[in-house]
């Protein structure tokens, strides 16, 4: 019953180009809200969508882009495409399908950490849009890794044949209440329920909303974590990908530890950055700017790309990084691949965009070939 709705919607999509600035139009709307509401809102409908019948292969047919030569492999793994779901948005994987049927290479989830948390007190995400940013100290919020886990393999099971194989990342940290000299065993908990489901891991240190997080960051305690699940990393013959999210506010000394640290603990690679404690150069109202939180978006594009830059020349290029930060077009894109990064992935730019913007970033990479 639901074809000749299709049949329409593909029809302007395809003549009249009306759907693919429909995401600009109710962005207003959208940004009159609270944003975790409406991430909720949005996320909920597109589930939705996703199940009425048609509605998954109308989702692929307009946003999804299927060319093998986007196909790339990063540290053993095969990606349809460079563009990845930064974690944060699917902190539960909820949305994996969903989130792939709108085009994406690769889908992080989490943060997750091993007991369920509520994260921080709301209001906690923020919108600047004259800087085309957020600001968030959500916390970790996630549902503990015991539901990541299932509904990872949940999703494994039931996938369709034209997602089989799809790339998942589980990015993973410690519970709010766990001091630091007991995170490693977090880590673990956390390595261990996911190791099974995922295809690789993001050990994730650098996030500024969790009190004392960034300590970890540090030689020593970091080396410990990374050493004890490199330790851990075999299952069956089987070992995952182990990667390192990083800050984009580390000096040059402290990148050069990371390069030390990455190639001492034999690691598979880097991602570049996480969000900013910095509020340089915002136009932004200064209630907005005083906010606290990790800051993400096009006031990130720089600095992020110059943290990709010096890690590739410092290590010679030893070890693949994925590029994250203020991706808000094409261009955005290609500077980051071209300073050094394997893969990217979006979180804010994908929110200000639209899902557009991940057919359009694989439609430049064609173009360059």
């Amino acid at each position: 019953m639901y074809h000749w709705l299709w049949s329409i919607v593909y029809g302007l999509w395809s003549k009249k180009s009306y759907l693919r600035s429909m995401y600009q139009l109710i962005k207003p709307l959208l940004f009159k809200f609270d944003p975790e509401k409406v991430h909720y809102f949005v996320t909920r409908n597109l589930k939705r969508f996703n199940l009425m019948p048609g509605g998954a292969g109308l989702s692929r047919a307009i946003w999804d882009l299927r060319d093998t030569r986007l196909e790339k492999e990063v540290f053993g793994l095969k990606f349809k495409n460079p563009v990845g779901l930064a974690a944060g948005f699917d902190k539960n994987a909820d949305v994996i399908s969903e989130m792939a049927n709108l085009g994406f290479g690769f889908i992080e989830v989490g943060t997750v950490t091993p007991l369920p948390q509520p994260g921080n007190p709301k209001p906690r995400m923020f919108r600047l849009p004259k800087d085309s940013a957020l600001i968030n100290r959500m916390g970790f919020n996630n549902l503990g890794v015991d539901v990541a886990a299932a509904r990872i393999a949940a999703y494994r099971k039931n996938a369709s044949p034209v997602q089989k194989g799809l790339i998942i990342g589980g990015n993973i940290g410690k519970n709010k209440v766990t001091p630091n000299e007991d995170a490693v065993s977090d880590y673990i908990k956390c390595f261990d329920k996911l190791f099974d489901v995922v295809d690789y891991f993001v050990v994730n240190v650098s996030s500024p909303n969790t009190p004392g997080l960034r300590e970890l960051q540090e030689k020593g305690p970091l080396l410990n974590i990374l050493n004890t699940l490199q330790q851990r990393n075999s299952k069956d013959g089987v070992s995952r990908p182990i990667l390192l999210k990083i800050a984009p506010d580390l000096t040059d000394s402290q990148l050069d530890d990371i390069v030390e640290i990455v190639q001492t603990a034999g690691i598979a690679g880097v991602i570049a950055t996480n969000t900013t404690v910095s509020r340089d150069d915002l136009q932004s109202p200064e209630k907005l700017k005083n906010e606290t939180g990790g800051l993400s978006g096009k006031p990130l594009t720089k600095r992020a790309t110059e943290v990709i830059s010096y890690l590739a020349q410092k290590s010679n290029g030893a070890f693949p990084i994925i590029g994250v930060g203020g991706i808000h077009s094409p261009e955005d894109a290609v500077e980051k691949l071209n300073a050094g990064a394997s893969l990217i992935q979006l979180y804010t730019g994908f929110i200000y965009e639209g899902p557009g913007l991940i057919k359009r970033i694989n439609k430049k990479l064609l173009s360059n070939k």
